[in-house]
């Protein structure tokens, strides 16, 4: 079995960088605080699998954050490592709290499908992140909801907290948009009455039609719909 140490990791990661990849992935996360060294994402997964099979505690005990790659392995180890429900939360927890970019929160979020091991719970646990009023905890909440609850279970549970969520930047804006269209792929009918409600603010709502009509998975006279719904709300 593999030792990873965080000299180590760092070694692989600097062998695997991609100075033209970095300069690619620093103009879509613009919001960048730390050290990119372009790596791409499906070798980080690979890397994380890796390291949940090994002695991953002790290469998380001394992980470090200087690197954004650094940081969001430390997000795919913890969906990929076998531990209790608790620790998982505990840890997801410590993660959230170094999210600082919409990278770092997406490709980690798709990840920690141990909440779906205890549903309700989960549930409870996200919910102050969607109302944190912090821009990025914010979209992490959001995010989680719509990777493991856009289901028959949860639908108006969802579609509830999006309409409630008060947006406080772009970024977790954009998060419940793009909710709220993957919700209307899914649930139509549902999230077609939220469309037509006045429950979200006016620049989500028009986000979130945006985003419903670049989906390739949405009927034609569907979109022609929503559009009215976004008229109706302009002259309104």
């Amino acid at each position: 079995m593999e030792h990873f140490t965080q000299k180590s990791v760092r070694d692989f990661l600097l062998q695997e960088a991609d100075t033209q990849y970095a300069q690619f992935a620093l103009s879509l996360v613009p919001q960048m605080s730390r050290s990119l060294l372009g790596v791409r994402i499906p070798v980080l997964r690979k890397l994380a699998r890796k390291i949940a099979k090994g002695n991953w505690r002790e290469w998380m005990d001394e992980a470090s954050d200087e690197t954004f790659e650094e940081v969001l392995l430390q997000g795919l180890v913890i969906g990929s490592a076998r531990m209790s429900y608790s620790e998982a939360v505990s840890r997801m927890h410590a993660y959230a709290r170094k999210i600082d970019n919409w990278s770092l929160c997406d490709s980690a979020c798709n990840s920690f499908r141990f909440v779906r091991e205890a549903p309700e719970q989960s549930w409870d646990i996200l919910q102050p992140y969607c109302f944190s009023g912090d821009e990025f905890l914010q979209r992490f909440g959001v995010v989680m909801l719509l990777c493991h609850f856009i289901n028959e279970t949860y639908i108006e549970r969802v579609l509830s907290t999006l309409a409630s969520v008060r947006p406080v930047g772009y970024y977790d804006r954009m998060a419940v948009a793009w909710a709220v269209s993957v919700c209307f792929v899914k649930f139509p009918i549902q999230t077609e009455d939220l469309l037509r409600s006045e429950l979200l603010d006016d620049e989500t709502h028009r986000k979130s039609v945006q985003k419903i009509c670049e989906s390739r998975c949405v009927r034609r006279e569907d979109k022609k719909r929503c559009r009215l719904y976004r008229m109706c709300r302009t002259k309104s």
